[in-house]
């Protein structure tokens, strides 16, 4: 596990954005045909979150006591959603959160939800629902007689083993939340390794449940063995789409089962239970196919395209890349899902899940369109797609024609104290467009400057708080992100 994380660290260090020669910051390029609204990023280096428009210009910021941990939303209510890096001490994983933090349009901090101690982590990525509640991803210890009851593999086994849940909070109170559902990835396990536990079984004959002992030489990390790094929510469907980095698949659940039902094989609308409705990426996760068959690579933000945009309803993901048979580069890919009549995802017995590949991609390997983690793409309304190349903290918008119209560098660097390297401080876990249309902006007054060149117009407010968990804090865990 320690030379894993050398060897992303150092990986990291090898290709990541140098501010010696990128030294145009802010606002790049400005053309015709862009979509009109607000970007929202939160850099990692620092605990602001900023809002800026088209031109470059910030329009609004919250300030928090934390760095990010990783994800933020602009509610319609003009509220911020946010996690934070709590600084969790048990949990080493990249990606550490540990506070859910909710503040209203003037900067004020309404709400805050801790999910962190020796056991368990929110981590990388909470989603709003429709009926206010959040869903998180929490990263849960078990301890290595539990894996081994479990049919790992002993040899494979170190002290401790991290699996996912996701937990749906309901917020109570100013901070205090009650967790109102639940799914454990552990309850759906399978294994070929010890007949003697309960989970024995064929693993290609089960795609619906998870091998715990795949590839550990892929996965890289065995004890943070899934890794999850993005959840979704599809409101029409009512279904969970959550991204593994680490085995390179998307897997989308059940959400419509009460908890008692999530941790079943059988029951719910689907006759499923909790166990996987639709997996794709990595068939060799299920022992179907071949590694060319291989599609996604260390993805992030896998989600659902939203209503009102082109391909609404299809899966969008930003493919990282790392690991590719033809080379090292990121795509955005679509996938539309094969399903049935009555909505079930169609799979033949003995073969993957479809679609066989993409149905929309952009890539560009001949530039430097590479980010290795992190990172985010959106299908805008117009039809163009906003993408944020985390690695870089570089953001672009491409229009239908693959062509890039708009292109903005994160100028945020060396907040709180970071300034021994710079090649990590540009970091962006990920950006979102909300259109000048969106309810968050109904009578709110932005901040927009009267002169401004377009170029580093980010205000970096003075640190009076220290930041927990940020990247000068090793306490927080590693500096590698995934």
């Amino acid at each position: 596990m320690k030379s894993f994380l050398v060897f992303v660290i150092a990986s990291l260090f090898s290709f990541c954005y140098n501010a010696s020669s990128h030294p145009s910051r802010g606002l790049v390029q400005s053309d015709a045909g862009q979509q009109e609204g607000y970007v929202l990023f939160a850099p990692l280096s620092s605990t602001t979150t900023y809002l800026i428009d088209k031109q470059g210009q910030q329009v609004h910021s919250w300030l928090s006591k934390y760095s990010p941990g990783k994800s933020a939303y602009l509610l319609p209510d003009g509220s911020l959603l946010r996690t934070g890096n709590f600084g969790n001490i048990y949990f080493r994983m990249p990606g550490n959160g540990g506070i859910i933090e909710k503040y209203n349009w003037d900067g004020k901090l309404i709400w805050s939800y801790q999910l962190s101690d020796s056991l368990q982590c929110q981590h990388h990525d909470v989603f709003p629902l429709p009926n206010g509640n959040i869903l998180a991803i929490v990263c849960e210890v078990k301890t290595a007689a539990q894996a081994i009851a479990a049919g790992r593999d002993p040899l494979h086994v170190d002290k401790i083993l991290y699996s996912e849940k996701i937990v749906e909070i309901k917020p109570e109170g100013k901070t205090s939340g009650k967790i109102v559902w639940e799914w454990k990835a552990w309850d759906h396990l399978i294994q070929d390794f010890d007949p003697t536990k309960a989970n024995y079984g064929v693993v290609a004959k089960h795609p619906e449940l998870m091998d715990i002992n795949f590839s550990y030489s892929e996965a890289g990390d065995e004890t943070d063995w899934l890794h999850f790094n993005s959840i979704g929510f599809n409101p029409e469907l009512n279904q969970i789409m959550v991204s593994s980095f680490n085995l390179s698949e998307i897997w989308v659940i059940d959400h419509g089962v009460s908890t008692s039902v999530a941790a079943l094989h059988t029951g719910g609308k689907t006759g499923k239970g909790g166990d996987l409705l639709f997996r794709w990426g990595n068939p060799l996760v299920y022992k179907s196919g071949i590694s060319d068959d291989q599609r996604l690579f260390g993805q992030h933000n896998a989600h659902w395209i939203e209503k009102g945009s082109p391909d609404a309803g299809k899966i969008m993901v930003f493919n990282n890349g790392f690991g590719r048979m033809d080379g090292n580069y990121s795509s955005v890919d679509i996938i539309s899902p094969v399903m049935d009549t009555k909505g079930n995802y169609i799979l033949e017995s003995g073969k993957s899940f479809l679609p066989k590949k993409a149905d929309w991609s952009y890539s560009n390997p001949q530039t430097s369109f590479y980010s290795k983690t992190i990172s985010s793409a959106q299908r805008l309304p117009n039809g163009n797609t906003l993408i944020c190349n985390g690695n870089s903290g570089q953001f672009f918008e491409i229009n239908k024609d693959k062509k890039i119209i708009w292109e903005y560098q994160n100028p945020v660097c060396n907040e709180g104290g970071i300034t021994q390297d710079r090649s990590l401080c540009q970091f962006v876990f990920r950006c979102g467009l909300y259109p000048t249309n969106y309810s968050a902006f109904t009578q709110k007054r932005l901040a927009i400057p009267s002169t401004s060149t377009g170029q580093n117009t980010i205000t970096i407010p003075s640190r009076t708080t220290s930041s927990i968990g940020s990247y000068g804090n090793r306490s927080s865990g590693s500096q590698s992100q995934k």
